[in-house]
C-alpha cells in the first residue's frame, strides 16, 4: 500500500511540473490520469488501487461536496445577472429536457433499464464539465461571453441534477426491495430538509465571515481553511438532522457566495483541495472502474454514449436557446461543449455503493463509456473547434458583447477553468 501511495503522489507531482506544457499537446488532467490509471493499473499491474468500498465511497462523497460547494459559491446571484436569461434557459429548460430525453432513450435502448434506472442514467449524464474542454475555456479567440455561459452552466448543472440522481437511486433501491417501499418519499423529504438547512447555514456563515473580516477578527490567511471546513460541515450536519448532504452543500455554497464578501482567493483553498481529490477520482476511474465495466460493455451502451454527447445534449440546447439572439453557429458550439466528466463519475461510484451488483450492472457501462468518449472527443476537438469558431465569431457583431467579469472568478484557476481536476 505504501508503494501505491508513493506512486500516486509521484504522479501528482510530475503532473504539477509539466501541466502547462501538456496544455500545448491538448492533454488535460482528466485524460492524462485516466490513461495513467489504465496503463499502470490494468495494463501493467504496477498501480494497485483495489480500495475498500468504504474508501471509494468516502473519496467520491468528499470530492462531490467540495465541487458542489465551490462551483456554487463562485457563481453568486450578482455574478449571474448579466446573462441571467440565458442561464435560465439552459438550466431551467435545457437541463430538464436533457434529463428527460436521456431517460427516454435509456428506457428504449438499454436492456434492463427502465423506470427509476432510466431516470438515473438521464440525470447522471446531464451535468457538464467545462474542464474537459480546458483549452477552449482559456482560448481568447472565443468570445468571453460564450466561455462564461459554458462555464456558468457547467458550474451549476451538477448541483441541480443531484436531487434527481438521489431520488432515482432511492427509487431503484426500493424497486430492488433492499430499501423500504417509501424510499423515494423519504428521499424527497431529505432533499427539502437539505436545501432549507443549506440556505440557512450558507447565509449565516457568509454574514459571519464578512463581519469578522471587516472587524479584523478573522485572519484572511486562515479563512480558506475555515471555508473548507464549512463545506464539509454543511454535508455532515445535514446528514445528522435527516437532510441530504449533497444538496445542503450546493445550496450552502450558493448562499455563502452571495453574502460572504471575502476576496476570491478565500475559495481557492477549497478549489485546490477539490482539484486534488478530483485527480484521484480520475485515476480510480481509469484503474478500477473502466476495466470492470469493459467486461460488461454492450453495443447499446456505446450507441447511447454517442447519442448522449450529441442528440441528447445538443437538441435540448438548441430548443432552449431558440429565440435567444444567439446564431446557429454559437448554439451548436455551446451544445457540443457539454462534456460529461467528474460529476457523472461520482454519481456512478455512488450507484456502486447504493445499489446491488444486479442493479448497478445495467447502468455503469453507460456512464463509464459516455465519460470516456467525452474525455477523448472533447479533449481532441477543444482547440481546433475553438479556433475555428473564434475566427468566425470575430466577424459577427452579435457575438462581440461587453464582458462584465468572469462569473467563476477567472478562467485560469479552479475546476471549471480547466484546472487540474475534471465536471
Amino acid at each position: 500500500m505504501d508503494g501505491t501511495l508513493s506512486l500516486v503522489l509521484l504522479l501528482l507531482f510530475l503532473w504539477c511540473l509539466c501541466s502547462r506544457r501538456m496544455e500545448r499537446f491538448e492533454l488535460t488532467a482528466p485524460a492524462a490520469f485516466v490513461l495513467l490509471g489504465l496503463l499502470l493499473g490494468e495494463g501493467t499491474g504496477v498501480l494497485d488501487l483495489a480500495l475498500p468500498h468504504e474508501t471509494v465511497k468516502t473519496l467520491a462523497e468528499i470530492t462531490l461536496v467540495w465541487v458542489l460547494f465551490t462551483d456554487a459559491a463562485r457563481l453568486s446571484f450578482r455574478a449571474l445577472r448579466p446573462e441571467l436569461g440565458l442561464y435560465v434557459r439552459l438550466l431551467g429548460v435545457g437541463l430538464p429536457l436533457c434529463v428527460g430525453l436521456g431517460a427516454l432513450v435509456a428506457a428504449v435502448l438499454l436492456p434492463g433499464v427502465s423506470g427509476w434506472s432510466a431516470l438515473y442514467v438521464g440525470a447522471a449524464l446531464a451535468p457538464t464539465d467545462a474542464a474537459l474542454g480546458a483549452t477552449m475555456m482559456v482560448n481568447p479567440v472565443v468570445p468571453a461571453k460564450i466561455r462564461r455561459i459554458i462555464n456558468v452552466e457547467s458550474g451549476l448543472n451538477d448541483g441541480i441534477a443531484t436531487p434527481l440522481v438521489v431520488l432515482a437511486l432511492a427509487g431503484v433501491a426500493a424497486a430492488e426491495h433492499h430499501a423500504g417501499p417509501d424510499a423515494a418519499g423519504h428521499a424527497v423529504v431529505e432533499l427539502a430538509v437539505g436545501a432549507a438547512y443549506g440556505a440557512v447555514l450558507g447565509l449565516a456563515a457568509g454574514w459571519l465571515l464578512r463581519t469578522t473580516l471587516r472587524n479584523g477578527w478573522a485572519a484572511e490567511d486562515f479563512a480558506g481553511a475555515g471555508v473548507l471546513a464549512l463545506s464539509l460541515l454543511g454535508y455532515t450536519s445535514a446528514l445528522a438532522i435527516g437532510g441530504n448532504g449533497f444538496v445542503a452543500a450546493f445550496v450552502a455554497g450558493l448562499a455563502f457566495g452571495t453574502t460572504h464578501g471575502a476576496p476570491p482567493r478565500v475559495l481557492l483553498y477549497v478549489e485546490q483541495s477539490g482539484a486534488l481529490l478530483s485527480v484521484l477520482v480520475w485515476l480510480v476511474f481509469g484503474a478500477v472502474l473502466l476495466p470492470d465495466v469493459f467486461a460488461h460493455m454492450t453495443w447499446q451502451a456505446v450507441v447511447y454514449a454517442v447519442l448522449s454527447l450529441t442528440v441528447i445534449r445538443m437538441v435540448p440546447v438548441a430548443l432552449c436557446l431558440a429565440g435567444s439572439g444567439l446564431d446557429a453557429r454559437t448554439v451548436g458550439f455551446i451544445g457540443w461543449f457539454g462534456p460529461r466528466g467528474l460529476a457523472s463519475i461520482i454519481f456512478g461510484l455512488l450507484a456502486v455503493e447504493e445499489l446491488t451488483p444486479e442493479g448497478a450492472r445495467p447502468v455503469l457501462p453507460v456512464i463509464a463509456c459516455t465519460v470516456l468518449l467525452s474525455v477523448l472527443a472533447h479533449g481532441l476537438t477543444s482547440a481546433p473547434l475553438a479556433n475555428r469558431y473564434g475566427a468566425k465569431a470575430e466577424d459577427l457583431p452579435a457575438q462581440d458583447l461587453p464582458v462584465r467579469g468572469m462569473a467563476a472568478g477567472g478562467l485560469h484557476h479552479g475546476r471549471r477553468a480547466g484546472g487540474p481536476s475534471a465536471s
